[in-house]
């Protein structure tokens, strides 16, 4: 790593709870030159001196030390306007470079060309994020929210000024200092911010207030063996979230909001605030969720579904009319026009019906459910047409569904 270009941006809304007072807090920020990746996005509630070392030295810890930082002339950077009026006065951030073998390069009064990488950066971090999102109700919910949307800018959104042909992410290009080289050299702190928390050295993304990995209970299968990953994004304006190259259609109303992942080869859950909101079939590999788990994504705890049995979920087999429906109870529900004819089983959730293959409970396609949950039981019941199944028809009544759709 050669040169950091570092700034800090204004928009983040704060809200007082009992007064409904908004207030704007700041976000120190910096990417790298070379990749564009972002190695620093730090909400604070007041961009001291203090609270940009802390966030540089955050970075250092988990990147390495680069050559070189390039700032404006912000008095958290530099006291070449402050009282000594030369660059003879060593502020903290200074002295933070200059131990540690960092040129601390300024730029030209009022030439913010000079550090465009991260003016960039504040280009689409403004209209993308800062613009549409809150407001939050402390700098911890902000931070989750900002840490989710640059693991999103660093590892899935292709930058175009990287490559305009081939699609090419900050994190393709991102190449922090080896953990190997990093311990060869202690890293020089002050004692006033040798005491701050620190993340863990390895270039972990931030992800969305969690634990550090080594920190969370390990899952009965781990990511290398195909378990299933968590990770969190934020829906962009558009409404349409990308994860490995696939679109998620959350919708424009939900721009803005953080959305959970749970995700492994088999099944892609979606939910905003604890509630589940989306089941789809997953496209992930077994090599995506690995690449997931590199950048940011943990190990996930047990599926959201709900179980099939005690009356939260049922479970249902019916045949595909020409037209692509089917009947539960006295609705009759689009299933897909390219199912006509087939056998297809339906799991009866609360908002959700979820359409799979009988056979090799593959998640063939997801709907919003109409039933309320006593037509849901009812729907247990065998429909008449099943009598010209070839199939058994006892596995047309309720089942306690040991597996979910796969």
């Amino acid at each position: 790593m050669q040169l950091w270009q570092m700034d800090i941006v204004g928009g983040i809304r704060l809200v007082r709870l009992i007064t409904g007072e908004l207030r704007e807090e700041k976000v120190v920020t910096a990417v790298d030159d070379h990749s564009r990746y972002c190695v620093i996005a730090k909400v604070t509630e007041r961009a001291t001196g203090r609270a940009v070392c802390l966030a540089l030295a955050e970075a250092l810890a988990r990147f390495g030390v680069p050559e070189e930082i390039n700032t404006d002339n912000g008095k958290q950077f530099t006291d070449r306007f402050g009282r000594h009026g030369t660059r003879n006065g060593e502020v903290l951030f200074d002295k933070i470079c200059r131990k540690n073998g960092i040129a601390h390069r300024l730029i030209a009064p009022a030439s913010p060309n000079q550090n465009g990488k991260v003016e960039r950066f504040h280009g689409t971090f403004r209209p993308d994020f800062l613009d549409i999102s809150g407001p939050f109700t402390s700098v911890d919910e902000a931070q989750a929210a900002v840490d989710a949307w640059v693991a999103h800018y660093n590892a899935e959104r292709p930058h175009q000024a990287l490559d305009e042909k081939v699609p090419v992410t900050p994190a393709d290009r991102f190449d922090p200092v080896p953990a190997a080289q990093r311990n060869l050299v202690d890293l020089w702190l002050p004692p006033a911010l040798e005491g701050a928390d620190a993340p863990a050295p390895e270039p972990v993304q931030p992800h969305g207030g969690s634990a550090p990995l080594d920190e969370l209970p390990v899952p009965a299968r781990p990511v290398s063996d195909g378990g299933p990953v968590e990770f969190d994004r934020v829906v962009p304006p558009s409404g349409n979230l990308q994860v490995a190259g696939k679109q998620f259609w959350l919708g424009p109303a939900r721009a803005g909001t953080v959305i959970r992942f749970w995700a492994d080869c088999d099944l892609v859950h979606l939910a905003a605030s604890g509630i589940r909101i989306k089941t789809l079939r997953s496209h992930l590999s077994l090599a995506d969720l690995r690449r997931l788990a590199a950048h940011g994504a943990v190990p996930a705890g047990p599926s959201p579904l709900p179980p099939a049995a005690g009356g939260q979920a049922v479970e249902v087999e019916r045949p595909v009319s020409r037209s692509g429906l089917v009947s539960l109870g006295t609705h009759r529900v689009l299933a897909a026009e390219i199912l006509a004819g087939q056998l297809v089983g339906i799991r009866i959730e609360a908002a959700t019906l979820m359409f799979f293959d009988p056979a090799t409970r593959v998640l063939l396609r997801t709907r919003p459910s109409p039933l309320i949950p006593q037509q849901a039981a009812g729907c247990a019941a065998p429909d008449p047409r099943d009598r010209r199944r070839t199939r058994p028809p006892s596995r047309s009544g309720l089942s306690a569904a040991s597996q979910p759709p796969a």
